[in-house]
């Protein structure tokens, strides 16, 4: 199944919450998005009386993420969600804007899946895992937070970056990426969180996470798969042209995550192997119809999420670039069993035209207000206004 969404809520919903994105995204027919974990403030405190005895699981005013209890002479760190809190204890709760407790993250893992909305999360866009400093804890810190919150929603998997070289040898930086991500893994298997710990690939020569590098790692990293970032890639290499371009990068891919591979898609403009900036997919000169046609003729199960500066705009642009590309193929095959000619492609290779036929996927096709007009040739889908029909609201 190829799933699309944004990165983030869209951009069009009034709300601002992940049980409101959620169902934005639901009623515009995608199936997919990644929470974005953008500031997060951790605060200590004593444990109230009423909270003594329960877990933090059960407690409905804070997300409790760890217990720093004294034994002895030593302070240990406890992050089980399920053990019982002490009245010595010190409690470490988050703020993250995203969910107050584990019940609502429970809650919205629930309405996603009753939506068929499958949850991500991405880390903040900051991080630095290879230098080893203050910094370099916090952001471990939020991966376990990240690890925690996404499992309690049922999440895919938890996304991050891994910071700039800084003034260490790439050597150094590599191998304290290593170690730091060991030590996570360790805590996530001890800690049982089910979901994957995604590394996602780097537009620029001075931040980690060249597609080599990233394998390198994952090689290196049981738990740990790579996250195709399709722009970075194009920005430090631009090779990705045609189908078979994509195609070579997903099989690279495959090796580490079998036929299930999680990606993000935006345009980009780029100079000299570095990303200049993200940009909206129909102004770059990455495209994604190449990737539609390779996706088409696959049978794989694939994340891609839009994370163009037009975030939900785009997921559906790329929607219905790949159920084109689908009804073609699907049309073509008919065709050729019935003995008739194929239909001969454009100037540029592509023939995406849908006259006389309608949309694939008829579970979660696209609002009628949004692809009306769309055969006129003068109108592309940058001209159209977004818009969505009325949600129902959840009984």
């Amino acid at each position: 199944m190829i799933r699309f969404g944004p990165a983030g809520i869209p951009l069009s919903c009034k709300g601002r919450t992940l049980r409101d994105g959620i169902e934005d995204v639901h009623s515009l027919g995608l199936t997919a998005m990644e929470v974005q974990m953008l500031r997060i403030n951790a605060m200590d405190r004593f444990p109230d009386d009423d909270e003594i005895g329960l877990s933090p699981l059960e407690i409905e005013t804070d997300l409790i993420v760890e217990i720093i209890r004294t034994k002895g002479k030593k302070e240990i760190s406890i992050t089980d969600p399920s053990e019982p809190i002490k009245e010595s204890d010190i409690l470490i709760s988050l703020a993250s804007g995203l969910a107050q407790t584990y019940s609502e993250f429970n809650e919205i893992g629930e309405m996603g899946k009753e939506m068929d909305v499958q949850l991500s999360m991405h880390t903040p866009y900051y991080m630095d895992l290879g230098t080893n400093d203050e910094l370099t804890a916090k952001c471990l810190n939020a991966l376990r937070w990240a690890g925690m919150m996404t499992d309690q929603m049922n999440g895919k998997i938890v996304v991050t970056h891994m910071g700039l070289y800084n003034d260490n040898p790439k050597k150094q930086t590599k191998k304290n990426i290593i170690d730091n991500l060991t030590e996570i893994m360790a805590w996530w298997e001890d800690n049982g969180i089910r979901p994957k710990l995604g590394l996602e690939m780097s537009g620029r020569q001075e931040v980690f996470g060249s597609t080599s590098e990233i394998f390198e790692v994952c090689d290196n990293v049981p738990g740990t798969i790579p996250v195709i970032n399709f722009a970075h890639v194009h920005a430090r290499n631009p090779i990705l042209h045609e189908p078979e371009d994509f195609g070579a990068l997903i099989d690279e891919v495959r090796q580490y995550t079998g036929n299930d591979i999680y990606a993000h898609f935006a345009g980009v403009e780029h100079e000299g192997g570095n990303e200049k900036r993200i940009t909206p997919i129909k102004r770059g000169d990455l495209k994604f119809e190449p990737l539609a046609e390779y996706l088409a003729d696959e049978s794989a199960n694939v994340t891609i999420i839009s994370s163009s500066p037009l975030l939900e705009h785009d997921a559906m642009y790329m929607k219905l670039i790949y159920e084109r590309m689908l009804t073609r193929k699907v049309s073509k095959e008919s065709r050729v069993k019935k003995g008739g000619k194929e239909q001969s492609y454009d100037d540029e290779g592509y023939d995406i035209s849908i006259n006389g036929t309608s949309s694939f996927t008829e579970s979660a096709p696209l609002p009628d207000d949004l692809i009306e007009n769309l055969d006129d040739e003068t109108n592309t889908l940058d001209d159209i206004e977004l818009k969505k029909p009325a949600s129902k609201k959840k009984k």
